[in-house]
């Protein structure tokens, strides 16, 4: 695992962190999403109840741990798809930094949707080509 994906790991902090070291490569990448995706709820809750430094906070996790499913990426395996998906996740990091700029719960919103997007393809993937990469 890079060090950029062990760091988002880590930024990932789940109520269970010991069933982390157990969890297949696929199964890490849904957790990071999972987080990711979190830490946008979180932020939209704190955003509505006006709690500037929680929601900055909460982005910020959550712009790590999208870098950290950048940092996932195997350029090696499908070249067009991979930096399709690093174009999108630079796409969603500058999108949540501008979003807690400008308190901008519409962008908080694309962004979650987009996750939840990759997210379902991601579950999709046949258990047989699970251990190829992300």
């Amino acid at each position: 695992m890079t060090s950029v994906a062990l760091k988002a790991v880590n930024q990932y902090q789940s109520a269970d962190n010991s069933s982390i070291s157990y969890a297949d490569p696929h199964e890490l990448i849904l957790r990071l999403m999972n987080g990711a995706l979190e830490r946008i709820a979180q932020a939209k809750g704190a955003l509505k109840h006006k709690d500037t430094a929680q929601k900055g906070e909460f982005i910020g996790k959550a712009i790590s741990i999208i870098g950290g499913l950048e940092g996932c990426l195997d350029h090696s395996q499908d070249s067009d798809l991979s930096q399709n998906l690093s174009n999108l996740y630079q796409y969603m990091i500058i999108a949540l930094t501008e979003a807690n700029v400008s308190d901008d719960i519409a962008r908080l919103n694309e962004i979650s949707d987009l996750l939840l997007t990759i997210k379902s393809a991601w579950e999709q993937i046949p258990e047989q080509a699970r251990g190829t990469g992300a």
